[in-house]
């Protein structure tokens, strides 16, 4: 593989942005549907759903034809999923696991979320995405899916995602073997590619000492020129994020937030809103998406660059999960998501005003989200610690 050493980008890859719901869970079952050697997948939330099963039925058949399939969940995000359901992994052949924590008693977990959400195929094709695996982030009669985004690619950093898949599902622990197990396979899979790319991978381990996603961000505010377009839900930067943006207008950087207006968890939304007066004394465009729920993790930089995958803008993300992105260079295949998040905005957000929100920001209001903001901060601090779940079988 030829790499660019300075920023670590390999060269020459098929690219496909697509939103979530139904196009992304059709192309998730194409690509399972046609791995003739390996399958990786690993996602925070595995529902026991319509969806989840869907899944499954792929992955199952991808075993029963001879593809080695290994399944790796997160133990928190995932505590809800039972034996009735897993069980049908290893009966038909798929290797399925939870993800350890870095510290274990019988009655609790301290250690880090696997919050990355991955699908590697036969070592050259791969999808990363902020959505997770249930009905919530796929289209269902009468209900849309939660508004998510995916990267699809082919090409040489799949062999590097493999890699990762590999010693995530070891824990790390060293694997004999393991070029031979990523050498990509000679299939071709026609997946839609829009444009050829340079993509670099991207992590967020504080146990293996990454911050990579982090220094995206960094790089993002520090080098933009004339527009950043962030597209985040759970948006709540620490300090040196919010030092970064305010340095970036100051340049007269044009920053464009998009969030959700309403939430999962209410007070979620409270924390937010408590930044929104800071964010907008600071010349930051805020739109509020009325659909039902945004939970895409994508940012812009000028007409060059992006960021894509798991990392939401806050603390848990940056400081305790594990977290997955993939950075695009392509001025072409960047203009075209810039179009896209324009015509979000335009089409199926409200742009929060200065004037309006002054008027709703009440002192009552402001205490509330206060209070709702340090609860959060307080809550992430404790976002390695969670109480015991059941382990399940796998090899």
């Amino acid at each position: 593989m030829v790499a660019d050493p300075a920023r670590g980008y390999f060269p020459n890859h098929k690219v496909r942005l697509l939103t979530g719901g139904e196009t992304f869970f059709s192309l998730l079952v194409q690509l399972i549907g046609r791995a003739q050697e390996s399958i990786h997948l690993q996602v925070y939330i595995y529902e026991a759903d319509e969806t989840g099963q869907l899944v499954a039925d792929a992955l199952i058949a991808a075993a029963k034809r001879g593809v080695n399939v290994h399944v790796l969940v997160d133990g928190y995000g995932s505590q809800r999923l039972k034996k009735g359901f897993t069980s049908q992994f290893a009966k038909h052949g798929v290797h399925f696991r939870v993800f350890e924590p870095l510290f274990k008693s019988k009655h609790f977990y301290i250690g880090r979320r696997m919050h990355q959400k991955l699908l590697v195929v036969d070592a050259r094709y791969a999808a990363v995405t902020g959505a997770n695996i249930g009905d919530r982030y796929n289209d269902k009669p009468g209900r849309p899916a939660w508004l998510d985004f995916a990267l699809c690619v082919e090409g040489d950093v799949t062999q590097k995602l493999c890699e990762l898949c590999w010693a995530m599902w070891k824990n790390f622990r060293r694997v004999r073997g393991m070029p031979k197990q990523c050498k990509p396979s000679a299939i071709t899979i026609e997946f839609g590619y829009e444009d050829n790319c340079a993509v670099r991978m991207r992590r967020n381990d504080w146990v293996r000492r990454k911050s990579d996603i982090t220094r995206t961000y960094r790089e993002i505010f520090r080098d933009a020129r004339e527009q950043v377009i962030l597209l985040s839900s759970y948006f709540l930067p620490g300090t040196t994020v919010r030092r970064d943006m305010s340095m970036a207008v100051k340049r007269g950087v044009k920053i464009q937030l998009i969030v959700c207006s309403r939430m999962d968890v209410p007070l979620v939304k409270d924390a937010e809103r408590s930044m929104y007066e800071w964010l907008l004394r600071h010349g930051i465009e805020i739109y509020e998406y009325t659909g039902d729920m945004l939970h895409g993790k994508l940012t812009t930089c000028d007409d060059e660059w992006m960021t894509i995958g798991s990392f939401n803008v806050n603390d848990l993300s940056a400081r305790v999960s594990i977290e997955l992105n993939l950075d695009v260079r392509g001025k072409a295949f960047v203009r075209r998501t810039i179009r896209e998040l324009t015509h979000l905005m335009e089409t199926q957000c409200l742009r929060v005003s200065t004037n309006d929100f002054a008027a709703q920001n009440t002192l009552l209001n402001r205490l509330f989200r206060g209070v709702a903001f340090s609860v959060l901060r307080f809550i992430f601090f404790l976002g390695t610690f969670y109480m015991k779940q059941e382990k399940y079988d796998g090899s």
